[in-house]
């Protein structure tokens, strides 16, 4: 395989070399890989760097670890067209073809989609808000439009969920942007499809957690597991109530 590395000095035991340059990457995460935990793919891409040869950053110390900067990853189980992350380069390199050989050193379904060079700014503070379908197998339209109508006339849809420090209250209401219901077919058997756009607020709040507030609020029964889809994640056009792309701004300024 083609590599971008340099030769490293085998006398420093721990070489630092400034960054030079820093790509942001939307990766996805399709198929069985969606059960893929955000630390098991943390593994998968420090393997596909050290494949690939490319030129990373590492940091200071005994054990040196690569520059990765991951942003608001996707809960373990759900699939996602949005994911993204950060990298800081020891010398220049073409984004496309950085792209190239950490798709062709990762496992099929962990997909790298796209690469820019970044420009000023922090990436996290441009993840505003997510856009979603979940997929409802064997629940019917009308009951998926009778529980969406309950749940959005609510502004207060309180629900548990256990955290680290023990059971705690969220709102699971009020940081849904929009939330409809659609059609669709899933194995020939026609199901529900939820399309919502959730704020990233903290803690934050899950597709699972939208599904137990239309249950409470709208008695929506599913009948299987849901299967949760990131569709986009990126900056909340308020007039539209769409999410962008977080990676324009680095793209129109290049």
């Amino acid at each position: 395989m083609t590599t971008l590395e340099g030769t490293p000095n085998p006398e420093a035991p721990n070489p630092q070399l400034p960054i030079v340059q820093k790509l942001r990457m939307r990766y996805a995460k399709r198929g069985r890989l969606r059960f893929t935990s955000h630390r098991d793919f943390a593994r998968a891409f420090e393997r596909a760097i050290r494949r690939s040869g490319i030129p990373i950053g590492h940091s200071s110390g005994f054990t040196p670890h690569p520059k990765i900067s991951y942003a608001n990853a996707s809960p373990t189980g759900a699939a996602s067209e949005a994911e993204y992350l950060e990298i800081g380069m020891t010398r220049e390199c073409d984004p496309d073809e950085v792209r190239t050989l950490l798709d062709s050193a990762l496992p099929d379904g962990l997909d790298i989609v796209d690469i820019v060079v970044a420009k000023p700014g922090a990436l996290a503070d441009r993840l505003q808000a997510s856009k979603w379908d979940i997929m409802l197998p064997e629940v019917a339209l009308e009951d998926a439009e009778s529980a969406v109508r309950a749940f959005l006339a609510e502004s207060d849809v309180p629900i548990e969920r256990m955290m680290k420090q023990g059971p705690r209250i969220l709102n699971c209401r009020e940081p849904v942007v929009d939330l409809v219901a659609r059609s669709d077919v899933s194995n020939g058997v026609p199901c529900a499809i939820l399309a919502m756009v959730v704020l990233h607020v903290t803690p934050s709040v899950r597709p699972d957690d939208v599904l137990a507030g239309l249950k409470s609020s709208g008695g929506l029964e599913l009948k299987q597991t849901p299967m949760a889809t990131r569709l986009a994640q990126g900056p909340l056009e308020t007039e539209t109530g769409t999410v962008g792309d977080p990676l324009a701004f680095d793209r129109d300024a290049s």
